[in-house]
């Protein structure tokens, strides 16, 4: 599998499992399938609720010596609720005890976003002072790498003007309808790392799975659709993280197609343009500065 370097000099497997969306009952199993499937990066969350359940899969997987936890890279994020610096390393320690590990490899602030504690109402508290406590996490061991997920270019500046840590990792929807260029160049000219979220899309309208260029060139390559959005996110140089519970799946989202270049080509005019995760619906907050479906 390829894999990539962060600027930590750590490396992270291009391909990781996701397990937004993954209910509990199945998340598990999931976990399972990929990891004796190959997949040696999965990512998950404290807002996703099936951190236990994945910490149980993890347990019985490094006690049958299935794989070695120095092997497996595990990303886990800060959320909203936490971000008072004063509880930052709350944030981090519920996460740890609920996954039963010792540390992460990755640890990311979900959203440049504060929430009241318990709550979903937002809150005034600065996301630079917030990292700024993310930073001293580091010096405790707990955490490998720390990074940051839905910054945009404005919030990268602010933070890499006011902090000492660039993060490692910036995870962020990435897909054909949502390619984001402008961020991708940013992050590649500072040496942080596009992780692609959502890369099949978020279900609903418009389906990337059924886009006529995407269709067709996976069945030029004798692929499936999924298989050409992942490999394009591979050759972007993002990592990139398709979510599935199903075990056929999980197996096939590594397989990727290689693409050439009339195949990029044609990806890149697609004029489709669509973000699926946009907190402007839900929380009230124009997190993206109203480019809710351009590229930047």
């Amino acid at each position: 599998m390829t894999v990539f370097t962060l600027n930590t000099g750590a490396k992270i497997p291009a391909i990781g499992l996701g397990t937004w969306k993954s209910e509990p009952g199945q998340v598990g199993e999931a976990v399972k399938a990929a990891i004796e499937a190959g997949y040696r990066h999965i990512d998950g969350a404290y807002a996703y609720e099936n951190e236990k359940e994945i910490g149980e899969t993890l347990s019985k997987l490094f006690s049958s010596k299935t794989i070695k936890r120095s092997d497996l890279f595990y990303t886990s994020k800060l959320w909203n609720t936490f971000h008072d610096p004063k509880d930052v390393e709350k944030g981090l320690n519920e996460t740890l005890n609920n996954l039963g590990l010792e540390y992460l490899d990755l640890y990311l602030m979900h959203w440049p976003v504060a929430f009241k504690p318990g709550t979903s109402e937002v809150v005034d508290v600065d996301y630079v002072e917030t990292w700024k406590a993310m930073e001293k996490l580091v010096q405790t061991g707990k955490v490998k790498a720390i990074g940051v997920s839905n910054f945009d270019i404005p919030h990268l500046e602010r933070l890499l003007s006011s902090t000492s840590i660039i993060p490692a990792v910036n995870q962020v929807e990435l897909h054909p309808y949502l390619p984001q260029p402008s961020l991708l160049a940013f992050t590649k000219k500072h040496n942080i790392l596009l992780t692609a979220y959502s890369p099949l899309g978020s279900g609903g309208s418009p389906s990337l799975l059924s886009d006529s260029t995407i269709t067709e060139i996976a069945k030029k390559h004798a692929k499936d659709p999924g298989q050409v959005l992942v490999g394009w996110a591979v050759q972007r140089g993002t990592a990139v993280i398709p979510k599935s519970v199903n075990p056929k799946r999980i197996k096939s989202n590594l397989d990727i197609a290689v693409l050439d270049n009339e195949d990029l080509k044609r990806i890149e005019s697609v004029t489709t343009r669509k973000r699926f995760v946009d907190p402007k619906s839900f929380w009230g907050v124009d997190v993206f500065d109203g480019f809710g479906e351009e590229t930047k």
